[in-house]
């Protein structure tokens, strides 16, 4: 498996090499406008990046947050299939490609890459952040425009991703991703914004792999329904994401780190172990216990496990316990 923090490096170097030349206030000029864009309506055959002034903003301003959650997302999935790797991975909506950086850093094996967006300019720019990168796979991937949407093909491929992507589309146009990323994959993951509409989406697309056949890797720990009720909350998790300079300077921020909330589904073809348990919130630290909110098996759903000093190795693993992750321990499982 490659480092990830290497990767992470190059992702960042590459991008400041790339932007090294745009005058700061062009940068954020270009960021308001995109920031306005994606928070108005989108229809499903005009695409947010639709210049290159569009695409290097958002490279510079949401590349990194997104490539930590579809690393963590990535994560979660290789977690629960040990000695699986994808020889094909097809990025569906890639975009300039952050979640193709991240599977590189999530799988070392030789791989296919191909990225699918309707939008050129994301394209050609992805195509010259990955000519910088230190792994063949990355350099050598396909860049390919295509509609994202009904009449949609994906190629026969190990893995699909669709990160960020759901939220720009009609329901009929998600629809139609959903079912051709379904078909398509042994392995499908899909990220999302991690807000209750992001949720919602992510929701969507569980049930429709569950219904087309597929098992759901992560985060969940089974098949059954989702215990949680709309609109009284909703599953996400944070990715923490390092900011460079230009990254600070772009956002106008002074933290050398931001969190990036998410939500994600896996969904497979293939034998997985999904985790027994997850920890859904941040563990609450208190003075000699630790409280911990999990997802479990369908008879047990959400519910809360107070772990204390006396519970010796255990206590110790719920201090250092973080959202998002397995439950009980490994050794434990």
């Amino acid at each position: 498996m490659n480092a990830t923090v290497p990767t992470a490096e190059a992702l960042r170097g590459a991008l400041a090499e790339l932007l090294a030349g745009l005058p700061p206030k062009q940068a954020q000029q270009a960021v308001e406008r995109l920031i306005v864009n994606y928070r108005g309506s989108t229809p499903t055959d005009a695409p947010v990046l639709r210049d290159r002034s569009d695409v290097v903003a958002y490279a510079a301003y949401r590349m990194p947050a997104t490539f930590e959650a579809a690393r963590s997302a990535l994560a979660a999935l290789a977690a629960v299939s040990p000695g699986w790797s994808p020889a094909d991975h097809v990025d569906v909506g890639g975009g300039t490609g952050a979640a193709t950086w991240a599977v590189d850093a999530t799988w070392d094996a030789p791989r296919r890459t191909t990225v699918l967006d309707w939008a050129e300019p994301a394209l050609a720019l992805g195509r010259e952040l990955t000519s910088r990168a230190p792994s063949q796979a990355l350099r050598e991937s396909q860049w390919h425009r295509a509609v994202i949407g009904s009449g949609l093909k994906v190629p026969q491929s190990d893995l699909v991703t669709v990160s960020y992507v759901l939220g720009e589309l009609t329901a009929p146009a998600r629809e139609a991703v959903l079912a051709e990323a379904a078909r398509a994959a042994q392995a499908v993951v899909i990220i999302e914004p991690g807000t209750p509409e992001g949720y919602l989406r992510v929701r969507e697309a569980r049930d429709h792999f569950i219904a087309a056949g597929l098992r759901i890797a992560a985060p969940c720990p089974h098949d059954g329904a989702c215990p949680i009720v709309p609109g009284e909350d909703w599953c996400h998790f944070s990715a923490r994401v390092s900011r460079s300079s230009l990254h600070r300077q772009v956002k106008g921020g002074s933290l050398a780190y931001e969190d990036e909330k998410f939500s994600f589904v896996a969904a497979v073809r293939f034998p997985a172990r999904p985790v027994v348990e997850r920890i859904t919130r941040k563990p609450q630290i208190r003075k000699g216990l630790v409280l911990l909110d999990l997802c479990g098996p369908t008879e047990r759903g959400l519910h809360r496990e107070t772990v204390t000093k006396r519970h010796g190795a255990r206590y110790r693993a719920a201090r250092d316990a973080q959202w998002g992750d397995a439950w009980p321990p490994a050794d434990e499982g």
